[in-house]
C-alpha cells in the first residue's frame, strides 16, 4: 500500500487522515476509519451518493479485456505525452477521475514513476482491477458529484477518460498552473459498429457543452486529436459495445447475436478529442470584517 503521499480528506467530516497501522487504514481526528478492501482500495463511499449507476461487474469485465489487449494504448499514451510535462516537478501529483481499471493511469504512472497517484471510480468492480493495476497509487471507490476528498491544491493533473467532470472541484483539487485534461469522443467514433450493436451516439454539440460545462473554472489550453485504426474480433467489438455506457441496457443475448454474424476482423475507426485546460485564479476571500463596526 502506499504513503498516501496525496493530501487526503475524510468523506465525513473533511478531516485530514493519518495513515494508520500497517498502511492498511485512515483514520481521522474525529475517529472515523476507513480499511483497505484485501483488492487494496478504500471505499469512500458515504451516504446517499450519486443518482447515477454504477459500472457492473460484466461491464468491468469487458473494458478489462477490451483495454488490456492494447487497442487503446495509443489513447493512454497521448494523454501520458500531455501529462507527463506537468509531473515532472518533487511532490508532483495526479487524480485520474473515473479510473475504471485502471489502465490510462498504468501508461501514465509508467512515464512518470515519481508521480504520487489518485484512482477515484464510483465502481467496486472497476476499483478491484485496478488496485491491482496500480498498487502504488491510492484507489478510491468515491462518488465524483460529492466533495473529493483531497486537500485544495492537491494535484498538479487531473485525467478525465470518458468520465463525468465536477468542475468546481477539480479546480480546487489543482494546483496553480496545474492541467485538466478530458478525453471525449468525435463524430464517428465507432461508427463501423454503433449501430448494429446498440451503442449510444455521439451527442451533438459536445464539444461546446465540455467548455460550457467548465466556463468559470478553467480556460481552454489546447489539446489535440486522435484518430486510432482498430482491427477487432467479434469478441472485441462486443466487449466495446458492454464496457460502455450502453452496457447498462444491453441484452447479452441479443448482443452475441448481433456480432455472431460480424466477420473475423472489422476495421473501426476510434476517434477522440484530448482537451486541456487550466483552473482560472479562486476568486480572493473577502476581507475580515470589524463586528465593532
Amino acid at each position: 500500500m502506499p504513503a498516501y503521499p496525496v493530501a487526503l480528506l475524510c468523506p465525513v467530516c473533511r478531516s485530514p487522515f493519518a495513515a494508520g497501522s500497517g498502511l492498511r487504514s485512515l483514520v481521522c481526528p474525529a475517529g472515523h476509519s476507513f480499511d483497505a478492501a484485501k483488492q487494496g482500495y478504500f471505499n469512500f463511499l458515504t451516504g446517499k451518493g450519486t443518482v447515477f449507476e454504477a459500472d457492473s461487474a460484466d461491464m468491468v469485465a469487458a473494458r478489462f479485456d477490451f483495454l488490456s489487449a492494447g487497442h487503446y494504448r495509443g489513447l493512454a499514451d497521448a494523454v501520458a505525452d500531455l501529462a507527463a510535462p506537468f509531473l515532472a516537478g518533487s511532490g508532483s501529483a495526479v487524480l485520474d477521475a473515473g479510473t475504471g481499471t485502471g489502465h490510462y493511469l498504468r501508461a501514465l504512472l509508467d512515464r512518470v514513476p515519481a508521480a504520487a497517484a489518485v484512482g477515484l471510480d464510483i465502481s467496486k468492480f472497476a476499483l478491484r482491477r485496478a488496485a491491482r493495476l496500480n498498487p502504488e497509487a491510492v484507489n478510491l471507490v468515491g462518488d465524483v458529484w460529492q466533495p473529493l476528498p483531497l486537500a485544495d491544491a492537491a494535484v498538479d493533473v487531473v485525467t478525465v477518460v470518458f468520465a463525468p467532470r465536477n468542475a468546481a472541484e477539480f479546480a480546487r483539487v489543482l494546483r496553480p498552473g496545474g492541467r485538466l485534461i478530458v478525453v471525449t469522443p468525435r463524430p464517428g467514433h465507432l461508427a463501423e459498429v454503433a449501430g448494429q450493436t446498440g451503442m449510444l451516439g455521439i451527442e451533438p454539440a459536445k464539444d461546446e457543452r465540455l467548455t460550457a460545462s467548465l466556463a468559470g473554472h478553467f480556460a481552454a489550453r489546447g489539446g489535440r486529436e486522435l484518430d486510432l485504426a482498430l482491427s477487432l474480433s467479434p469478441s472485441d467489438v462486443a466487449n466495446l459495445a458492454l464496457m460502455g455506457p450502453a452496457g447498462h441496457h444491453l441484452d447479452r443475448g441479443a448482443l452475441a447475436a448481433r456480432v455472431a454474424g460480424l466477420p473475423p476482423r472489422t476495421a473501426v475507426s476510434a476517434r477522440f478529442r484530448i482537451s486541456v485546460f487550466e483552473p482560472l485564479p479562486l476568486p480572493a476571500a473577502p476581507p475580515a470584517t470589524d463586528p465593532q463596526t
